[in-house]
């Protein structure tokens, strides 16, 4: 990376900024996350490799700059390490995870006194986000006592949501709902983004099953009747091993 910034190197990496690359950092975490949904070792091997690249990237821009280097950020990470397990290099006694967890925020708040959500980005997908505001707060003890409330929330939220007399309303009830299904989805120990991302591969594989076998009879999708489209829906849930369900019945499309 010395070599590609340098004035021999190349002129697209000698151009770049923290800035400039920023989402890079995101775009490659996604797709190592999903090498590791599809349980693709050479995918995971290459694609960590691309997230190192940005860490790299990044450490040189740095050093440049006289703010640090990779071996400083690399030593930073072992320093919270050893300091956030001293159950491991200490002789502190923790047997459970949950216990670890409560630590290691209780060891975050006093090495930089920061208050519960200081170090939580707002960058965050909103469902991954909602999970971790949520997250801690049941570690200070707000949390529902039992799951029954939080499905009661749901409803009441839903029924909220069909009260509603504007747009303006309408969102901010919808944010309630998704808020409350984080919620339940949490306490169930169910990543909501991961759920909602295989939810909708399973409706865009149905869809595009659908779209395959309209063209194998010379037709599209936008020439077919409600009846029609949910004939082939129907074949391509049988095909897969799903549930009986239709358009037609749930007056929605993807039934699941």
């Amino acid at each position: 990376m010395e070599i590609l910034r340098s004035p021999e190197g190349c002129p697209w990496d000698r151009e770049q900024t923290h800035s400039t690359i920023a989402e890079n950092l995101v775009e490659e975490a996604y797709e190592a996350c999903q090498a590791i949904a599809d349980q693709n070792d050479d995918s995971l091997k290459e694609e960590l490799g691309d997230v190192l690249l940005q860490v790299v990237f990044h450490s040189q821009m740095a050093k440049e700059r006289k703010a640090f280097d990779l071996t400083q950020v690399i030593e930073s990470l072992l320093n919270k390490l050893y300091q956030r397990h001293p159950h491991v290099f200490g002789s502190e006694k923790l047997e459970t995870a949950e216990e670890v967890l409560e630590n290691w925020e209780r060891l975050k708040k006093k090495e930089g006194g920061k208050r519960l959500f200081e170090s939580l980005p707002s960058t965050l997908p909103a469902l991954l986000r909602a999970k971790a505001v949520q997250e801690r707060a049941r570690r200070v003890g707000f949390d529902w006592p039992a799951d029954e409330g939080v499905i009661e929330k749901v409803i009441e939220e839903l029924k909220e949501f069909s009260q509603a007399k504007d747009k303006k309303e309408l969102q901010a009830e919808m944010g309630d709902i998704l808020f409350s299904l984080v919620n339940l989805a949490r306490r169930k120990n169910i990543n909501p983004e991961e759920a909602l991302r295989q939810a909708t591969e399973k409706f865009r594989r149905r869809l595009s099953q659908m779209e395959e076998e309209a063209e194998k009879k010379g037709l599209s999708l936008q020439s077919l009747s409600l009846e029609e489209l949910d004939c082939l829906w129907e074949k391509a849930k049988e095909s897969e091993g799903g549930q009986n369900g239709s358009y037609k019945k749930s007056k929605s499309p993807g039934n699941s």
